[in-house]
C-alpha cells in the first residue's frame, strides 16, 4: 500500500517566510500565525495519510455502482466521509452563523490540497457541495440560506452543479431542460444533465442540486436560463427530509482516474424546483459556483501533480535472477 506524506513544513514556510500572511491586511489573516496554521495542517495531513490515501488505489479500482436507483460508493468511503464530516473538515472557511468555523479561504484551500493528493475522487464529494454553498451564500434568499446552508455546511447534505446536457456541451444556450412555474412559487424542473459529478452516491442524507434550466419569458440564449434548487429529497418546513423529489440517476459515466467520485447522468422529470438568484439571470449565479470550481481545478491539477513526490510506493520482492 502507498504512503503519502503531507507537505506541511513546505506549507508553512510559503505561508510564513514567503508571503507573511499573519501581517497582511486580509480579514481574519492576522489570527493565522505559524502555530495555528501549522497545528490545523498537522491534523490534515493525518486525515490525509491515515484515512484518504489508503482508499485510493482501492476506490479507484471498484469505482461506484448503481443499485436500484441509489449509486453505492466504494467500502470505505461512508465511514471516511463520517470522520470528516463530524471533524468540521468540510466547514473550515462557512460563516459560523451556518454552523462553520470561519476561517478564510486560504485554509480551506490548503487543507484540500493535502486532501486530494490524498483522494481526489473522495474530496469531490465535499468540493462540490463547498461550491453550491458559495453560490447559495450569495444569491439566496435569507429563507434559502436558512433551509439549506446549515446541512450543507456540515455535508450532512451535500452539492452539485448541473449544466451539461447531451446535445450541448460549452454552448448552453442550446439547453432544454424546462422550468414550468407553479402557484405556490416552486417550478417543475423538466429534463436531463450530464457529466454530474458526486451527482448521487450514498455518502449523505440529501444531495441538494443547482440546475440551469429555462424558464418561460427568458428569450433564447443564455439569457434565458435561470438557476434552480433542485433536492434529491424534499425537505419539510420543520428542516425534516420528506418525500423523494422527482430526480432519478439514469447512468453512471466512466472519467479516467476519477472511478471512486459518481459522475452521473441525472434525469429530471417534473422534479420541483426552487428559484435562485433572478430570473433569467442563472448564469451570473452560476458563475459564482463555477468560478470557484475553476481554482478547485487549479488546486487539483498542482495537487495530483505533487502527490507522486510525496508518495511512497512499496518495491515488490521479485529479487534478481540471471538471464543468459
Amino acid at each position: 500500500m502507498p504512503s503519502y506524506t503531507a507537505p506541511v513544513k513546505d506549507m508553512q514556510f510559503l505561508m510564513h517566510e514567503v508571503l507573511k500572511i499573519s501581517e497582511a491586511d486580509i480579514p481574519g489573516y492576522v489570527d493565522l500565525d505559524a502555530g495555528f496554521t501549522g497545528a490545523v495542517l498537522e491534523e490534515a495531513a493525518k486525515v490525509a495519510e491515515d484515512i484518504l490515501t489508503p482508499l485510493n488505489a482501492p476506490g479507484d479500482k471498484e469505482g461506484c455502482r448503481l443499485e436500484n436507483g441509489i449509486v453505492r460508493t466504494p467500502e470505505g468511503f461512508k465511514a471516511a466521509f463520517d470522520t470528516l464530516r463530524e471533524g468540521g473538515w468540510m466547514a473550515l472557511d462557512a460563516p459560523e452563523e451556518f454552523g462553520g468555523q470561519g476561517l478564510p479561504y486560504l485554509m480551506h484551500t490548503a487543507v484540500n490540497e493535502t486532501f486530494v493528493s490524498a483522494n481526489m475522487a473522495f474530496n469531490m464529494y465535499q468540493g462540490l457541495t463547498h461550491g453550491a454553498v458559495s453560490a447559495i451564500l450569495a444569491h439566496g434568499t435569507d429563507d434559502q440560506k436558512a433551509r439549506w446552508l446549515p446541512k450543507m455546511v456540515s455535508c450532512e447534505w451535500t452539492g452539485t452543479m448541473n449544466l451539461t446536457e447531451p446535445h450541448c456541451g460549452t454552448d448552453l444556450g442550446m439547453m432544454r431542460t424546462k422550468a414550468d412555474p407553479q402557484a405556490d412559487g416552486s417550478y417543475r424542473i423538466t429534463g436531463q444533465k450530464i457529466f454530474i459529478s458526486a451527482g448521487d452516491h450514498d455518502l449523505a442524507d440529501n444531495i441538494v442540486h443547482l440546475v440551469l434550466a429555462k424558464a418561460p419569458g427568458g428569450g433564447e440564449g443564455t439569457k434565458g436560463i435561470s438557476l434552480f434548487i433542485v433536492p434529491k429529497v424534499m425537505v419539510n418546513d420543520d428542516g425534516s427530509l420528506g418525500a423523494r423529489n422527482a430526480v432519478s440517476v439514469g447512468k453512471i459515466e466512466e472519467k479516467m482516474g476519477i472511478h471512486a467520485n459518481a459522475t452521473c447522468v441525472m434525469n429530471y422529470d417534473g422534479a420541483t424546483g426552487w428559484l435562485l438568484g433572478d430570473l433569467h439571470k442563472g448564469m451570473r449565479a452560476m458563475f459564482t459556483m463555477m468560478n470557484e470550481a475553476r481554482l478547485g481545478v487549479g488546486l487539483q491539477g498542482y495537487a495530483v501533480a505533487e502527490a507522486p513526490i510525496r508518495t511512497l510506493w512499496p518495491m515488490p520482492r521479485t529479487g534478481c535472477r540471471a538471464v543468459r
